[in-house]
C-alpha cells in the first residue's frame, strides 16, 4: 500500500512536516471521520503531496472536471482544511496534517470533558449565570460549519435553556443529533423538569422505527417532551433550534432525507429574527398532529375514522369529479405546480360550478411553467401562491375531503389517495387551509421577468435616452435603469473559468478604472401585505469572494416601487455593505439615485449573505433606513432554487453612467421573506439565484479590455 508522509512540499524545501508515516487509507479515514467526503479527502491528500497549485493544474493531474475540483476546494476552505493564496490566478494549498490532528484531538478532548461534567458543576454554572448582571449582548450572526461545531453549539443552547427549546428537524437529523449526544445533554439537564422541549418532525413508514427508538429512550418522569408531525405534508424548511426566544440556530443546507457531513448553520441572537422564526414554528405546531397519534396512524394504516382509501385511479377520479359537480357552496383546492396546469386544462368543470355560484379557491406554487395557467384561472376564480411543500388536498363544502401526495407524472389535477367525510377531521383540515389561504399571496403581474427581461430582442439597439431613466411607456418602465439580458452567449464553464482564474484589474483611481468582482447573488421581488406598511420592493443581495477587486464582503441593495419624473419604477433607495473599501465606489456607482446618498457600512456580524448549493440566505440585524419616514426592520430572506441551472449575461447602465456587465450561472427560486411580525412567501417566479457571478463595472465611456 502506498505511504504518505505527513506534510506537504513547499516552494523552498522538500522536507516533510510530521513525525511518522501513515498509510494513505488511514489518513483518508481520519479525514472522513473529521467531516470530509471521500472526494474531499482524496483532493486533500493529493495537495498534501504537492506545492501550491492552480485549480486547472490540480484538475489535470487528478483527471477530474475543473468545475468539480473548484467546488471541492471551496468546501475544503470552508471546513478549514485548505487555504488559497492572494496571487492571481489563485493557488490552493492544504493546512498541514499535523494541525488537523491537533484540532481533532482538541475537539475530542473537549467532547469528553463536556460529558464528564458533574451535576454539581452544571448546577453551579447555571446558578452563576442566573445571578450574573450581564450587559445587553450585541445582536449578530455567527456561522457554524461542520456537524461537530454545530452540535457543540446546540449542546450549549440546551445547557443555557431555562424555559423552552423548540426544534424543527428531520427524523434522520434527530438521529444525527443523538449520535452527537444532544439528547443526553437534555436528559441530564439539572433543570429538565422545568423545561419544555417541543419537536416538529415529519414521520413516515420509512423512518418510523428510528422515531420510536428515540422516544423509548426519553425519561418517563421529570421530563417534558412534546413532539408533533405537521399536517398537510408541510416541509420543515428551515430546520431550526430556538431557545427561550433569545437565540436561534438554523440550517441553510437543503433539507434532505439523508444526514449531511457538511451542514452549514447560522446562529443569531437578533430578537426580531428569533421572533420571526418562532412565529413560523408556532404556525407549524398549530397545524400538526401529536407524534404518538401519527405513529398509530402509520402502524394501523388508518389515517382517520371514516376514511376510504381509493387505490384505483379511475374510481378515484370519478369520485372526485362527482364531488365537484355536487358542490353547493365552496370548493377549496390545494395542488402542485403541475396540478394547477391540469386544473387549467379541465377548467370547464370548474366553470360549471362557478356559473352555479360556487366559490372556487385554488392554492399552488406559482412558477414560470404555470404562471400563464394561474393568470387564466384568475379570470374566473381565486388563485394564490403557497409553498411547494404541501400535499394535494381538496375540500368540498367543508364536508368532503380528498387528499394525495402530488406526483411528478400525474395525469389529473388531483389523483386522490384517500377520501373522508369525517366531520372532525375535515373541519380541522379546512381550518388549516383557511389559515394558509389568509397568509398566501395573489400572483403579481410584476415579476422579475417583467422587470429584468426586455420584451424586445437583446440584440436590438437601445436609444440613448433609455439608458438613464425608464420612460412611462417604454420597454423598461419597471426599472430605473435599462437592462439587457443575453442568455445563451456564455456557459457554466465560461463563468467558472473567470472565477477560477480571477483576473484583477488595477483599479487605482475609481471611477476612472474598471472594477471586477466575483461571488454569488440573490434577487427577490417582494409584495408585502398591507399590514407591513411597506411598498413593493426588490432586494438584491451579494456575497463577494476575496479575489474581488475590493476584497470580499456582503452587500444588500433595496429597490422600492416609486413614482419618478418618468413614471413608476423600481428605484434603488438603500445600500448596505460590510466592506469599508466598497463604500465610496457604491456612492459613485449609484450617484443620481436615492441609494447613492444612503450607503450604510455595517459590521460583518450584522449582515450575512450565505450561498449553499441552490440555497441563498440573507439576513440583517439592524434596521435599514429607506426613506426619511420609512425603514426596513431586521429581517431575512430565504431563496430556494428549483429550476435547472442556466447561464447568461446581463448588462445595464446606471443613472450615473456606470455600465455593469453580469455573467452568471443560476436558478429560478422560491422566495420566503421572514418579517419580525409575520411570514411572507412570494411567488416562485419572483426569485433568482446567481450561484456563480462575475460583475464587471465600467466607468462612463470606458471600453472593455
Amino acid at each position: 500500500m502506498m505511504l504518505l508522509k505527513l506534510g506537504r512540499v513547499t516552494k523552498s524545501t522538500t522536507t516533510t512536516i510530521g513525525v511518522a508515516e501513515l498509510s494513505e487509507e488511514t489518513i483518508k479515514k481520519v479525514l472522513m471521520d473529521s467531516g470530509l467526503t471521500e472526494k474531499e479527502a482524496e483532493v486533500y491528500i493529493f495537495l498534501a503531496k504537492h506545492d501550491a497549485m492552480k485549480v486547472t493544474e490540480i484538475a489535470r493531474l487528478l483527471g477530474k472536471d475543473k468545475a468539480q475540483v473548484f467546488r471541492i476546494l471551496n468546501r475544503l476552505q470552508t471546513k478549514g482544511f485548505a487555504e488559497s493564496t492572494v496571487e492571481f490566478p489563485t493557488h490552493f494549498t492544504v493546512v498541514p496534517f499535523e494541525n488537523i490532528l491537533d484540532s481533532i484531538i482538541g475537539t475530542r478532548q473537549k467532547e469528553v470533558a463536556l460529558i464528564e461534567k458533574s451535576r454539581k458543576e452544571l448546577l453551579d454554572y447555571l446558578k452563576k449565570k442566573h445571578k450574573a448582571e450581564l450587559e445587553p449582548s450585541l445582536e449578530k450572526f455567527v456561522v457554524f460549519k461542520g456537524n461537530k461545531r454545530i452540535y457543540s453549539r446546540i449542546s450549549k443552547m440546551i445547557l443555557d435553556t431555562k424555559h423552552q427549546l423548540l426544534t424543527a428537524t428531520t427524523v434522520p437529523g434527530m438521529m444525527r443529533a443523538d449520535q452527537f449526544g444532544i439528547f443526553d445533554v437534555a436528559f441530564n439537564h439539572p433543570l429538565r423538569s422545568q423545561i419544555t422541549y417541543r419537536f416538529l418532525t415529519e414521520l413516515s413508514e420509512k423512518n418510523l422505527n428510528i422515531m420510536k427508538t428515540i422516544l423509548k429512550r426519553t425519561p418517563k418522569t421529570d421530563f417534558n417532551l412534546k413532539a408533533r408531525n405537521p399536517d398537510l405534508g408541510l416541509s420543515l424548511f428551515p430546520r431550526m433550534v430556538t431557545r427561550d426566544n433569545e437565540e436561534i440556530l438554523f440550517f441553510i443546507t437543503p433539507r434532505t432525507d439523508k444526514t449531511e457531513k457538511d451542514d452549514v448553520c447560522l446562529w443569531t441572537n437578533c430578537k426580531s429574527l428569533v421572533q420571526a422564526f418562532t412565529a413560523v414554528f408556532e404556525d407549524l405546531w398549530t397545524n400538526s398532529t401529536d407524534i404518538n397519534e401519527k405513529i398509530s396512524e402509520i402502524e394501523t394504516g388508518k389515517p382517520t375514522p371514516a376514511t376510504r382509501v381509493i387505490s384505483d385511479a379511475h374510481t378515484a377520479l370519478e369520485t372526485y369529479n362527482e364531488a365537484l359537480r355536487s358542490a353547493q357552496e365552496e370548493i377549496m383546492i390545494m395542488t402542485s405546480s403541475k396540478g394547477l396546469i391540469e386544473s387549467w386544462k379541465h377548467i370547464s368543470l370548474l366553470k360549471e360550478q362557478i356559473e352555479r355560484g360556487i366559490s372556487v379557491k385554488i392554492m399552488s406554487p406559482i412558477i414560470k411553467d404555470n404562471l400563464q395557467a394561474a393568470q387564466e384561472l384568475l379570470k374566473c376564480c381565486a388563485v394564490k401562491h403557497v409553498s411547494a411543500s404541501y400535499s394535494d388536498t381538496v375540500i368540498v363544502d367543508g364536508k368532503r375531503l380528498f387528499q394525495s401526495q402530488a406526483s411528478s407524472n400525474q395525469k389529473s389535477a388531483l389523483t386522490p389517495h384517500f377520501y373522508t367525510d369525517d366531520f372532525e377531521y375535515v373541519g380541522k383540515t379546512k381550518k388549516m387551509l383557511n389559515e394558509v389561504w389568509k397568509n398566501a399571496s395573489v400572483p403579481s403581474v410584476i415579476t422579475l421577468d417583467s422587470i429584468l427581461k426586455p420584451p424586445i430582442p437583446a440584440s436590438a439597439p437601445l436609444p440613448e435616452e433609455e439608458h438613464a431613466w425608464s420612460k412611462p411607456d417604454g420597454a423598461y418602465q419597471k426599472m430605473i435603469h435599462a437592462v439587457v439580458e443575453k442568455p445563451g452567449i456564455t456557459t457554466e464553464k465560461d463563468v467558472l473559468n473567470k472565477i477560477v482564474n480571477a483576473e484583477k484589474y488595477p483599479a487605482k483611481d475609481w471611477p476612472k478604472d474598471i472594477i471586477r468582482v466575483y461571488g454569488s447573488s440573490g434577487h427577490a421581488v417582494i409584495h408585502p401585505p398591507d399590514s407591513f406598511n411597506l411598498p413593493d420592493m426588490m432586494i438584491w443581495v451579494n456575497h463577494f469572494n476575496k479575489q474581488s477587486q475590493q476584497g470580499g464582503g456582503d452587500r444588500l441593495i433595496v429597490y422600492l416601487w416609486l413614482e419618478t419624473p418618468k413614471g413608476y419604477a423600481y428605484v434603488p433607495v438603500a445600500i448596505v455593505t460590510d466592506n469599508p473599501r466598497a463604500v465610496e465606489s457604491e456612492k459613485v456607482q449609484n450617484a443620481g439615485t436615492p441609494a447613492g446618498e444612503n450607503v450604510h457600512l455595517v459590521k460583518k456580524n450584522e449582515l450575512q449573505v450565505r450561498v449553499q448549493g441552490n440555497i441563498v440566505f440573507a439576513g440583517w440585524t439592524k434596521p435599514i433606513p429607506l426613506l426619511p419616514s420609512l425603514s426596513l426592520p431586521p429581517a431575512c430572506i430565504l431563496l430556494e432554487g428549483y429550476s435547472k441551472l442556466n447561464s447568461g449575461v446581463v448588462e445595464y447602465v446606471l443613472p450615473s453612467g456606470v455600465k455593469t456587465n453580469i455573467e452568471y450561472n443560476g436558478f429560478d427560486a422560491f422566495v420566503t421573506f421572514f418579517h419580525p411580525a409575520s411570514k411572507y412567501s412570494g411567488p416562485g417566479t419572483e426569485g433568482t439565484i446567481g450561484r456563480d457571478i462575475v460583475i464587471t463595472m465600467y466607468p462612463p465611456r470606458a471600453t472593455e479590455t
